[in-house]
């Protein structure tokens, strides 16, 4: 159950128990009606009172799902710092090593919005990482486009170094140069400013998130600024692949 679906439940028991009293008071649909109906039962109207009163001031079904939402948010994030963990531990590996706080994981949901309101977007909605340097930039790829939205695109793991690029590529001229040799899917189909933007991080890995009918809803990436051959293992995307599952299964509701 989703929060719409229970305050949808808890407006409409207190909608039917608010029109069961008013019916009453104003004889709709008539008196008879109600007589028939409150015949021996009188204590109908004080249940319907009391429904009122419960639901208008405890919406019962709502607060159950914020409760149930509570104890699956630890859940959730207890699997995502186990998962972090991992990715940390692989990351260990690298030589030379990672600055702390280097290695990141990113989840990604596929949301849509007035530049994108058909195809859609993907929309960063969660970043684990042991620093608060190097901070996030601004990145809301549309499909296609980044270790990411190529991701989106294909509907399967990506793995992408971008080190031979990132190390060529030193300015505008630089870039058309290297497209034109080896193609936009060699700078994953950014423009100038957007490889620009994101060209400190080498190596990239995402694996799709898939809902209940196993239709692409965003998606697990990880990247660090180097170490791509040292983190292209199974063990990665396997931890990534689980956390996606745990994360799709709860619908991004505690991610």
């Amino acid at each position: 159950m989703k929060l719409g679906t229970a305050k949808v439940l808890d407006r409409s028991v207190l909608l039917l128990a608010t029109l069961g009293l008013a019916g009453n008071a104003y004889h709709v649909p008539s008196a008879g009606t109600w007589s028939a109906i409150l015949g021996g039962r009188p204590y109908l109207l004080l249940v319907l009172l009391v429904i009122v009163g419960v639901f208008g001031a405890f919406m019962p079904f709502e607060s159950w799902y914020r409760r149930s939402l509570l104890n699956r948010s630890v859940t959730i994030r207890r699997r995502i710092l186990s998962s972090f963990g991992r990715v940390l531990e692989i990351g260990n590996q690298v030589d030379p090593p990672l600055d702390t706080g280097d290695l990141a994981l990113h989840v990604w949901r596929r949301t849509r919005g007035i530049r994108h309101p058909f195809g859609g977007k993907l929309t960063r909605v969660a970043t684990y990482r042991m620093a608060t340097f190097p901070m996030n930039r601004s990145f809301s790829p549309a499909k296609g486009v980044g270790v990411v939205g190529m991701c989106w695109e294909r509907d399967r793991e990506i793995r992408f170094d971008a080190a031979d690029a990132a190390e060529k590529i030193q300015s505008e001229e630089d870039y058309d140069r290297y497209v034109a040799e080896h193609g936009a899917e060699a700078v994953m189909h950014l423009t100038w400013r957007q490889f620009d933007h994101v060209k400190h991080r080498t190596a990239l890995f995402a694996v799709p998130i898939r809902d209940g009918r196993n239709r692409f809803v965003g998606c697990v990436s990880v990247d660090a600024s180097h170490g791509y051959k040292y983190l292209n293992r199974r063990e990665l995307f396997e931890e990534m692949s689980n956390l996606g599952l745990a994360i799709g299964q709860d619908e991004f509701q505690c991610a």
